[in-house]
C-alpha cells in the first residue's frame, strides 16, 4: 500500500487513476510515499524517510525544495504542457488587453451609470481616450519556445502578426511544433530591437532572473508592449514602472500582480489565472498521478526536474533502481557491485544526478544492501 499526500485540491480524474486497493490518498498523511501538489509551498515541510516522489501538478517547481530532494533521493516531477493551452489563451487575452485599453474603458463606462439618455452621447464623446492599435501586422517577439511559447507564437501568426522567436535550447522537435511562418531570432537582443510586442516564456533560473530590466528595456523599440505570463522574477517591476512613466513602454500585461504594480497606469495585472481552468487542472492532475504511479510501481521516470527520463521493462525477478551521483560507467559499477545476475540494465544522467535501473534475477534484497554501500549512491529501491 502506497500512502499519497495531496497538498491543495487535486482533481479526482487524476487521483482516481491510483487504484484504491494499492493507494491510500489523504490530505493529512504524516509520512507519505509520494506527494501531489499544486501551488502549496513545501520549503518548510519535513521530508520523511518514506518519501520517494513529489509530483507538481503544473510546470513550475519553485514551491518545492528540489536541491534538498536530490540530496535525499526524492524524484521531483512536473507536468510540462498540461496547462499550456490555458496559459496560451490568457496570453492572447493579455496581448489584446495591452493594445485596446479595454480594462480602463470598461471601468470608465461604469461611471456613466445613472446618466440615462445621455449615456450614448457621453460614450461617443469620451471613447477617444481609449484608442489602441490593432495587433494584426505588428511584430511579436516570443522569448522561450517551449510548450506555451510555441502555442503563443502559432496563435499570433493565425491572428496576422509577424512573429519572431528566440530560445537557446530550441530542439528540432520543438521547431517542428512551430508554424513555418515563425522566424527564429539569433538571440534576445534581436527580439528587443525589432518587436512591437514581447511575450516572455523563459524558465525562472538565476540566469533569467530580472532579464527584463533597465538595460534590456533600453534596447527595445519605443512604445513596446510587454507580456509576462511566465514568472514574476523574470521582470524588474521598478524598471517597468519607470519605462511606463517615460513612455518607453506603452503597456505591461502580467499574470503576477505585485503591490507596486497595482493601480499603475497602463499595467494590466491579472491574479495568476494562467492555469486556472477546469481543463488545465484536470490535465495536470492526470499527468502528475500517472507520473507518480509509474515511478512507484515500475521505477519509470518521465518529466522529472532533477532526474533523467528512464524506463526498463522487468524480465527477471525484480527491478533495482538506484539514484546516485553521476559518474562514468555507473551502470557497470552498480551491476558489478550488486552480486546478482543482471539480465538488463539502463542508466542516464541529468546534470550531476544519475538514475540506474537493474533488471535482476534472485537476491534483490541482498543486492540492495550491497548497492547502498557503493560510494556516491543516494537511494536504492527494489520493485518486485
Amino acid at each position: 500500500m502506497y500512502n499519497i499526500l495531496t497538498l491543495n485540491k487535486i482533481a479526482a480524474c487524476g487521483t482516481d487513476l491510483l487504484p484504491k486497493a494499492d493507494y491510500a490518498i489523504s490530505d493529512s498523511e504524516a509520512n507519505p510515499d509520494a506527494v501531489v501538489v499544486r501551488s502549496a509551498s513545501m520549503h518548510e515541510m519535513e521530508l520523511g524517510s518514506n518519501l520517494l516522489a513529489i509530483a507538481r501538478a503544473g510546470a513550475g517547481v519553485n514551491n518545492i525544495p528540489t536541491d534538498k530532494c536530490s540530496e535525499k533521493g526524492i524524484a521531483v516531477f512536473n507536468t510540462p504542457g498540461a496547462n499550456a493551452n490555458a496559459v496560451k489563451e490568457l496570453v492572447i487575452a493579455g496581448l489584446l488587453l495591452s493594445s485596446r485599453k479595454v480594462v480602463p474603458a470598461t471601468e470608465w463606462i461604469k461611471t456613466l451609470k445613472g446618466k440615462g439618455d445621455e449615456v450614448g452621447k457621453l460614450v461617443e464623446k469620451g471613447k477617444s481616450q481609449f484608442v489602441g492599435p490593432e495587433i494584426s501586422g505588428k511584430k511579436l517577439g516570443v522569448i522561450g519556445l517551449g510548450a506555451i511559447g510555441a502555442l503563443v507564437a502559432n496563435a499570433a501568426v493565425a491572428l496576422g502578426m509577424e512573429v519572431y522567436g528566440a530560445d537557446p535550447f530550441l530542439s528540432e522537435a520543438a521547431k517542428k511544433r512551430l508554424s513555418p511562418e515563425v522566424k527564429i531570432a539569433a538571440n534576445n537582443d534581436e527580439i528587443y530591437k525589432i518587436s512591437d510586442y514581447i511575450s516572455i516564456h523563459a524558465p525562472a533560473t538565476p540566469e533569467t532572473k530580472g532579464m527584463i530590466n533597465e538595460g534590456t528595456i533600453a534596447k527595445m523599440k519605443d512604445g513596446v508592449r510587454i507580456l509576462n505570463f511566465a514568472r514574476a522574477d523574470l521582470v524588474d517591476s521598478k524598471a517597468i514602472i519607470a519605462a511606463l512613466a517615460s513612455g518607453k513602454i506603452s503597456a505591461y500585461a502580467t499574470d503576477f500582480a505585485t503591490d507596486d504594480l497595482l493601480c499603475v497606469e497602463n499595467v494590466v495585472a491579472i491574479p495568476h489565472l494562467g492555469a486556472s481552468t477546469p481543463e488545465s487542472e484536470d490535465n495536470c492532475a492526470v499527468m502528475a498521478c500517472n507520473e507518480v504511479r509509474n515511478y512507484l510501481e515500475k521505477g519509470e521516470i518521465l518529466n522529472s526536474v532533477n532526474l533523467p527520463n528512464l524506463s526498463l521493462a522487468k524480465t527477471g525477478d525484480a527491478l533495482i533502481t538506484v539514484i546516485s551521483k553521476a559518474a562514468d560507467g555507473i551502470a557497470d559499477t552498480l551491476a558489478g557491485a550488486a552480486g546478482v545476475t543482471v539480465a538488463n540494465k539502463a542508466s542516464a544522467a541529468k546534470k550531476d544526478m544519475a538514475y540506474t535501473i537493474l533488471d535482476v534475477k534472485g537476491g534483490a534484497d541482498a543486492a540492495k544492501a550491497k548497492l547502498e554501500a557503493v560510494d556516491g549512491v543516494i537511494r536504492v529501491r527494489v520493485i518486485k
